[in-house]
Protein backbone atom coordinates (compact mmCIF):
# COMPACT_ATOMS: atom_id res chain seq x y z
CA UNK A 1 0.00 0.00 0.00
CA UNK A 2 1.36 3.42 -0.94
CA UNK A 3 0.09 6.53 0.82
CA UNK A 4 1.00 9.81 -0.83
CA UNK A 5 1.86 13.00 1.02
CA UNK A 6 1.60 16.14 -1.11
CA UNK A 7 4.98 17.89 -0.87
CA UNK A 8 7.22 19.78 -3.24
CA UNK A 9 9.92 17.60 -4.79
CA UNK A 10 12.78 19.11 -2.74
CA UNK A 11 11.05 19.07 0.64
CA UNK A 12 12.23 16.45 3.13
CA UNK A 13 10.05 13.42 3.70
CA UNK A 14 10.28 9.97 5.31
CA UNK A 15 9.59 6.69 3.53
CA UNK A 16 9.22 3.36 5.31
CA UNK A 17 9.65 0.63 2.70
CA UNK A 18 9.06 -3.11 2.93
CA UNK A 19 10.49 -5.23 0.11
CA UNK A 20 9.29 -8.80 -0.42
CA UNK A 21 10.81 -11.60 -2.47
CA UNK A 22 14.38 -12.87 -2.64
CA UNK A 23 15.80 -9.96 -0.65
CA UNK A 24 17.89 -11.70 2.04
CA UNK A 25 21.21 -13.42 1.50
CA UNK A 26 21.89 -11.55 -1.75
CA UNK A 27 23.73 -8.44 -0.49
CA UNK A 28 20.60 -6.29 -0.47
CA UNK A 29 21.39 -4.43 2.77
CA UNK A 30 24.76 -3.30 1.39
CA UNK A 31 23.08 -2.38 -1.90
CA UNK A 32 20.58 -0.27 0.09
CA UNK A 33 23.44 1.38 2.01
CA UNK A 34 25.45 2.24 -1.12
CA UNK A 35 22.42 3.73 -2.85
CA UNK A 36 21.39 5.73 0.22
CA UNK A 37 24.90 7.16 0.35
CA UNK A 38 24.76 7.92 -3.39
CA UNK A 39 21.52 9.89 -2.91
CA UNK A 40 22.69 11.35 0.44
CA UNK A 41 19.74 9.91 2.35
CA UNK A 42 19.66 9.07 6.04
CA UNK A 43 17.99 6.12 7.77
CA UNK A 44 18.54 2.39 8.06
CA UNK A 45 17.92 -1.02 6.52
CA UNK A 46 17.39 -4.33 8.26
CA UNK A 47 16.24 -7.87 7.57
CA UNK A 48 12.88 -8.88 9.03
CA UNK A 49 12.21 -12.31 10.51
CA UNK A 50 9.53 -12.75 7.80
CA UNK A 51 12.22 -12.84 5.10
CA UNK A 52 11.38 -9.30 3.96
CA UNK A 53 13.62 -6.24 4.01
CA UNK A 54 12.70 -3.06 5.91
CA UNK A 55 14.13 0.32 4.89
CA UNK A 56 13.57 3.74 6.44
CA UNK A 57 14.90 6.73 4.51
CA UNK A 58 14.63 10.46 5.01
CA UNK A 59 15.60 13.17 2.58
CA UNK A 60 14.30 15.14 -0.41
CA UNK A 61 11.20 13.60 -1.95
CA UNK A 62 12.64 13.42 -5.47
CA UNK A 63 15.79 11.63 -4.29
CA UNK A 64 13.72 9.15 -2.29
CA UNK A 65 11.65 8.40 -5.40
CA UNK A 66 14.89 7.68 -7.30
CA UNK A 67 16.15 5.54 -4.41
CA UNK A 68 12.92 3.52 -4.40
CA UNK A 69 13.30 2.80 -8.11
CA UNK A 70 16.75 1.34 -7.38
CA UNK A 71 15.35 -0.71 -4.49
CA UNK A 72 12.62 -2.18 -6.70
CA UNK A 73 15.36 -3.67 -8.89
CA UNK A 74 17.88 -4.57 -6.18
CA UNK A 75 21.31 -6.18 -6.53
CA UNK A 76 22.12 -8.79 -9.16
CA UNK A 77 20.83 -11.96 -7.44
CA UNK A 78 17.80 -10.38 -5.76
CA UNK A 79 14.23 -10.61 -6.97
CA UNK A 80 11.76 -8.08 -5.57
CA UNK A 81 8.24 -9.41 -6.08
CA UNK A 82 6.37 -6.73 -4.09
CA UNK A 83 6.96 -3.56 -2.13
CA UNK A 84 4.99 -1.22 0.09
CA UNK A 85 5.72 2.36 1.08
CA UNK A 86 4.43 4.36 4.00
CA UNK A 87 5.06 8.11 3.69
CA UNK A 88 5.41 10.31 6.77
CA UNK A 89 6.89 13.52 8.06
CA UNK A 90 10.65 13.21 8.68
CA UNK A 91 11.75 12.79 12.29
CA UNK A 92 15.33 13.89 11.57
CA UNK A 93 16.55 11.25 14.04
CA UNK A 94 19.24 9.92 11.66
CA UNK A 95 22.67 11.43 11.02
CA UNK A 96 23.56 8.89 8.33
CA UNK A 97 22.35 5.65 6.77
CA UNK A 98 23.21 2.39 8.52
CA UNK A 99 22.67 -1.35 8.41
CA UNK A 100 20.89 -2.66 11.50
CA UNK A 101 20.86 -6.24 12.70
Amino acid sequence: MTVFVNLKENEPIRAEIVLEGLVQGVGFRYFALRNAQKFELNGFVKNLYTGDLFVVVEGPKQLIHEYIEEMKVGPMHAHVKAHSIKWAEPTKEFLRFEIRK
